[in-house]
């Protein structure tokens, strides 16, 4: 992957967006994207010139698009525009997903169809370069003509108005201008409105999530097998075989997964025939029910990858005489994807709910709660309570926000795609999933305690090792809160995955999922 990355150009993913945001990729203008900018930029002074009337440059916007405006008030329009859609409410967004938005709104203005001047676009890669992070309140966007409220806060900065996060502060855009000796951006025409029509919201929470869900995917599996050993499930439900027969594509990844990750334990080579016709669903079925997360995961990267590439804004300039005022910042493609994957990431939840709940029930040579002195000791009764209340929320969050549409500018906007909120809510699903795994991963690590002195396969080895290294083996009651605490802590950073694709790769062992199920 190279360190630079070439706005309007270049072919943007999630892995190489979050690159940029990170630090680790630089993403410059180059001169075919900058010749590109400056002459939709030309075009658009010529609409100007020429009074023909479009959309936003010189007539008012919404339900006041039959309001022309004057030549002489161009510039002021798209200063008002900024000020009067600024109406976000709530909690700022994290700074990480509001610089994903400015970087994803470069990557859309720099191909040239937006007419943007290069000054203004050279200004938001300043604020992305020198991580100066506008605050933008969480709520306020309908996800139709855009995202207008929160991207009109994340631009409040370039006229010297709102405020930003800088060096762990959050102060006064005006400020941070004074400080770095820099006057607040004069806006041409239109460009208020290119700034603030498009989907960047949605789709900076997407590529968001789109790495949060696959690191979520691969733990699942991980912690799965963990749990699976712990209850001397059978690994032949795995059989590639069985897959081929019904080859979706998340279903034979998991069942690959699940057979590397098993391949060779003690465990199971110890109760092969044994009386066990088959094992409970949760156990049995994780290729197919994982997979279906997987397969959702899968179509919501594709979808986002293509909004990142994408030109969202309206109107669309080829020429001065050639506008288009169209509904590319109908936020739909991703709303619904969103809602979709909402309820994939709900169900990894629900069947590790599943298994926390089998592992407690004293079956399969496991004591009952998990503790050897149940009854002055309640073991691991109530933390199986936390994932039912957390499965619970979580299906409370997976209505669907784009099946919802209440209409605004006066009924100009009748339709609109609620996908902000599909956005915000995967991410409120996937904060209750990782407590819900480390909660399983509390769970399947001691149940494998009780399978001693047998050994896993030795990726899961190494994964248990870890986890003994921050929690202890469970022998009387303690404060588990501290406990799923830390296991969330080793989830969350990646350690637990990194843990076991470094043991994979000492073991020779293919945990690597083919390029179509990678974020870069």
């Amino acid at each position: 992957m190279s360190n630079t990355f070439f706005y309007g150009t270049d072919h943007l993913t999630s892995g190489i967006c979050l690159a940029i945001a990170a630090g680790k990729i630089k993403g410059v203008i180059p001169p075919e994207a900058a010749e590109n900018i400056q002459s939709s930029w030309e075009e658009v002074k010529k609409i100007v010139l020429s009074q023909q009337p479009v959309y936003g440059v010189n007539t008012g916007f919404g339900p006041l698009c039959d309001t022309h405006i004057s030549e002489k008030d161009t510039s002021l329009l798209q200063i008002n525009i900024l000020k009067s859609h600024s109406v976000g409410v709530g909690n700022p967004i994290p700074q990480e997903i509001a610089k994903i938005m400015m970087i994803t709104k470069v990557q859309a203005l720099a191909q040239g169809y937006s007419g943007i001047s290069p000054v203004t676009l050279d200004r938001i890669i300043w604020h992305i370069d020198h991580d100066i992070i506008p605050v933008v309140p969480e709520k306020g966007s309908v996800g139709a003509s855009g995202d207008l409220a929160p991207l009109s806060h994340l631009f409040l900065p370039l006229i010297g108005l709102g405020e930003v996060f800088h060096k762990g502060e959050r102060i006064k855009s005006s400020q941070v201008l004074e400080e770095y000796g820099l006057a607040p951006v004069s806006l041409g025409p239109k460009e208020g409105l290119a700034l603030i029509n498009g989907t960047q919201f949605i789709l900076a929470f997407a590529v968001k999530a789109v790495e949060r869900l696959n690191n979520a995917l691969d733990a699942a599996d991980i912690i799965g097998a963990m749990s699976l050993e712990g209850l001397t499930g059978s690994t032949r439900p795995f059989d590639e075989r069985l897959h081929q027969l019904r080859p979706y594509k998340g279903t034979k990844l998991v069942a690959a997964r699940l057979s590397a990750l098993l391949e060779g334990s003690e465990i199971g080579r110890s109760h092969i025939g044994c009386s066990r016709v088959q094992d409970p669903y949760s156990i049995r079925c994780m290729p197919q029910v994982h997979g279906a997360s997987r397969n959702a995961w899968l179509h919501l990267k594709e979808l986002t990858e293509i909004e990142l590439n994408s030109v969202t804004d309206n109107p669309i300039i080829f020429s001065a005489e050639d506008s288009i005022s169209g509904g590319n910042f109908h936020g739909q493609p991703l709303a619904m994807a969103l809602d979709y994957v909402t309820v994939a990431a709900a169900e990894l939840g629900n069947i590790a709910d599943r298994r926390c709940y089998l592992m407690n029930e004293g079956k399969y040579g496991l004591p009952k709660l998990l503790t050897a002195d149940a009854g002055l000791n309640s073991g691991l009764m109530i933390p199986q309570y936390t994932t039912a209340a957390l499965v619970t929320e979580n299906k409370t969050l997976c209505f669907p926000a784009s099946a919802d549409s209440v209409p605004t500018s006066l009924g100009q906007e009748d339709h609109v795609s609620m996908g902000s909120i599909s956005g915000r809510k995967l991410h409120q699903v996937i904060d209750n999933l990782e407590y819900i795994q480390a909660i399983e991963l509390l769970y399947a690590s001691q149940a494998m305690e009780f399978r001693r002195p047998l050994l896993s396969a030795p990726i899961i080895e190494a994964c248990h090792q870890l986890v003994r290294k921050h929690v202890p083996v469970i022998e009387d009651d303690r404060i588990f809160a501290d406990d799923i605490n830390q296991l969330h802590q080793l989830l969350t950073s990646g350690i637990l995955l990194k843990t076991a694709n470094e043991n994979a790769q000492l073991n020779h062992i293919n945990l690597k999922s083919d390029d179509e199920f990678r974020i870069y």
